[in-house]
């Protein structure tokens, strides 16, 4: 089985990498779906060498679960939409990747994501999950806010709201903040006693770490204790802020896509609640538009 070059039979594969695990998914170039393989993180600013081993677990997973060879990578156009590569030197590194793939083409996992929730129509789109930031594209005009990474930005995100939640604690067991129900909460998740046993758990860790805690912070915040209230209402509203900025390029749809998508929108605004339109199609899916837009392109210029 050569490489096909035909644009209607091409095989392409979308790959969704983000601060938790990489997805790729194998299709036709129909937008059939032949396979699907999930990996780990695939974030670029927290390391290249994980990323691109995550990149070609899924992908080798995607091609097992497609009934082809784990070796047959060659045979696929690349999609690629990646956190991280927003910024220049990352996606540089990225672009300079021997890769496995026939050809690659990359972009950022908030591109893919507006592209996959409105297939392949304008509109907006808010990413919530290890990570946060918002993308809108109408016309000829796009906006992206935030994805600068944990502890430089992701506000609202599930690693932030983790983070949060483990600060507030660290100073009320050293008596310098209020009780909580989030101390007893991180006590219990690690399994240790005192504030250094927390120290030990999350010190150095990733944000994917971080971003395990979020649901217990939830938790708690729906149980009414004010410390966790405080923090994911913080965290919810600048979701909000960001969805209405967002709303400046008036985009006829807007969509939130992440794991904390669907638990945040109890303390988002209202008017940004209104507006959330159902994801048409995962961001693997986006990921698969752009390389087999960027694919026919290259096929007219030969």
């Amino acid at each position: 089985m050569g490489l096909v070059q035909t644009k209607d039979q091409q095989l392409f594969i979308g790959v969704d990498g983000g601060g938790s695990k990489c997805r790729a998914t194998i299709y036709c170039a129909d937008g059939t779906v032949l396979g699907t393989g999930v990996a780990g993180r695939a974030n670029p600013l927290h390391g290249l060498t994980q990323t691109f081993e995550s990149i070609e677990a899924s992908t080798r997973l995607a091609l097992l679960d497609a009934g082809m060879n784990e070796s047959d990578s060659h045979l696929l156009v690349a999609g690629l939409g990646l956190a991280g590569v927003n910024v220049p030197r990352l996606y540089q590194d990225v672009i300079n990747w021997q890769h496995p793939f026939a050809a690659m083409y990359v972009t950022t996992d908030l591109h893919t994501a507006c592209i996959g929730a409105h297939r392949g129509a304008d509109g907006a789109v808010i990413i919530t999950g290890t990570g946060s930031c918002g993308y809108a594209h109408v016309g000829d005009t796009s906006l992206s806010i935030g994805g600068y990474g944990f502890a430089l930005g992701d506000k609202g995100s599930g690693a932030w709201l983790g983070l949060k939640a483990a600060e507030h604690v660290l100073l009320a067991l050293d008596g310098f903040a209020v009780p909580t129900r989030l101390t007893d909460m991180l006590l219990n998740y690690f399994n240790v006693t005192d504030a250094l046993g927390i120290v030990e758990n999350l010190a150095g860790k990733s944000s994917s770490c971080y971003a395990a805690l979020a649901r217990s912070v939830l938790d708690c915040a729906n149980e009414g204790d004010a410390v966790a209230t405080a923090i994911v209402q913080e965290g919810a509203d600048y979701i909000s802020d960001m969805a209405r900025k967002l709303f400046s390029l008036n985009p006829v749809r807007f969509s939130m896509i992440g794991g904390l998508a669907e638990p945040l929108q109890a303390w988002l605004g209202a008017d940004v609640v209104a507006k959330i339109s159902e994801t048409l199609a995962p961001p693997e899916l986006g990921a698969m538009y752009f390389a087999q837009q960027e694919f026919n392109k290259s096929l007219s210029v030969q």
